[in-house]
C-alpha cells in the first residue's frame, strides 16, 4: 500500500499481502482476486446466454433530441453507449438511467426494447443521483478498509446504512479484529485512508452490476458471515431468489445500487471519522465516515470545512 500508517496494526508503505495466520485462511488479498475471478465468471456465462447479437430499439425520451431511436445490441449495449450516441455532454454528465421508469446503472447492459433518459446531479430533484452517490462513495471505502489493516488482523465488512445525503456523511460499518478493540484511529490514520481513496478515484475505475442467484453470491462471500446473512435475507425477499452485486476495479460487494458510473466522478472525498457502534453483540462494531462532493459540484474551501466538521458527528 501507499500509505505510511502510523500505528503496528495497518499496513505500511512497503508491506506486502503476507499472513501471519494459519495457512488455511485466505489473505485479504486472496479473498477479493477470488471474488473477481467469480464475478468475472458468472459476468462471461449470462453472456454466453446470448449466443447470437440480438438488436433492441432504445427510445430517448429526455428534453434534447427527445424521440431519438437507437438501435442497440441486446445484454450488450447500456444507457452509456446510448448517451455516446448523443452527445459528450451525456456522457460526461448522467449519472444515472431511468430505462422504461426504473433506476438503472449507466453500465448495465439493457435487455430489451425501452425508453430511457438521463439523470444528473444538476436535475430539479437529484435525490436518486444523490442517493447512487453516496452509495458509491461508501463503497470505495470499504474498499479502502479491507485492504488498510495487515492481514494478521481479520476486517469483516457489514454493510453500507442507506443514509440521506442530509445526515452529512456516508458510512460503511465494520467488525475489526478483536485485539484493535483499543486502537483509535488518528488523524493521519485518516489522512491515510483518504490518500488510498484519492488513488482509487484517480483510476477512473467503472462501477459494473451482475445480478446472480444466491448461491453464486454466497460462494463469493463465504468468508464473511455477516454477508451470507445479507445474501440470504435478500434472496428470501426477492422473488426470484436474485441478489445484487457490483464491482470496480477487482472489488466486489453486495449492493443493491444502482451506482455512479465511475470513480472518478468523486471530487473531494474525505474519510472523517470511526465511531463505536452500541450492539447486543459481543462483536465491536465499528462506523466509518466520510464525506465528498462529486466533480460536478465543487466547494469553495470554506464551505468544505464546515462539510467536514459535520461529518465528523455519529450518523445514526
Amino acid at each position: 500500500m501507499a500509505a505510511r500508517w502510523a500505528t503496528r496494526y495497518l499496513r505500511s508503505q512497503h508491506a506486502r499481502f503476507i499472513s501471519t495466520a494459519p495457512a488455511s485462511r485466505l489473505s485479504t488479498a486472496e479473498i477479493v482476486q477470488m471474488r473477481n475471478e467469480l464475478f468475472t465468471k458468472e459476468k462471461e456465462r449470462q453472456l454466453s446466454l446470448y449466443p447470437r447479437i440480438e438488436k433492441i430499439e432504445v427510445k430517448y425520451v429526455g428534453k434534447s433530441h427527445p424521440g431519438t431511436l437507437f438501435v442497440m445490441n441486446k445484454a450488450l449495449s447500456t444507457p452509456y453507449n446510448c448517451a455516446m450516441h448523443l452527445s459528450e455532454w451525456h456522457c460526461k454528465k448522467s449519472v444515472l438511467a431511468l430505462v422504461d421508469g426504473e433506476l438503472w446503472d449507466m453500465y448495465r447492459p439493457l435487455t430489451k426494447s425501452c425508453e430511457i433518459q438521463f439523470l444528473t446531479f444538476k436535475d430539479e430533484n437529484p435525490e436518486e443521483v444523490n442517493k447512487a452517490y453516496w452509495r458509491s462513495c461508501a463503497m470505495i471505502m470499504a474498499c479502502v478498509l479491507k485492504q488498510a489493516f495487515k492481514d494478521e488482523y481479520s476486517v469483516s465488512l457489514i454493510r453500507a446504512p442507506e443514509v440521506p445525503v442530509i445526515s452529512g456523511a456516508f458510512c460503511y460499518d465494520v467488525v475489526l479484529d478483536s485485539r484493535l478493540d483499543g486502537w483509535k484511529p488518528t488523524e493521519d490514520n485518516f489522512r491515510s485512508l483518504t490518500k488510498e481513496a484519492y488513488n482509487l478515484i484517480h483510476k477512473d475505475l467503472p462501477f459494473e452490476t451482475l445480478h446472480v442467484e444466491a448461491k453464486v453470491a454466497l460462494e463469493m462471500f463465504q468468508h464473511n458471515r455477516y454477508k451470507m446473512d445479507s445474501i440470504e435475507q435478500k434472496a428470501s425477499q426477492n422473488p426470484e431468489g436474485i441478489v445484487k452485486l457490483h464491482r470496480f476495479g477487482d472489488f466486489v460487494d453486495i449492493s443493491e445500487g444502482p451506482h455512479i458510473p465511475r470513480t472518478s466522478f468523486c471530487f473531494q472525498y474525505e474519510v472523517t471519522a470511526a465511531h463505536n457502534l452500541q450492539t447486543s453483540q459481543s462483536e465491536s462494531i465499528r462506523r466509518f465516515q466520510g464525506v465528498s462532493l462529486p466533480v460536478h459540484l465543487k466547494a469553495h474551501h470554506t464551505v468544505w470545512r464546515r462539510l467536514l466538521e459535520r461529518s465528523q458527528r455519529l450518523v445514526s
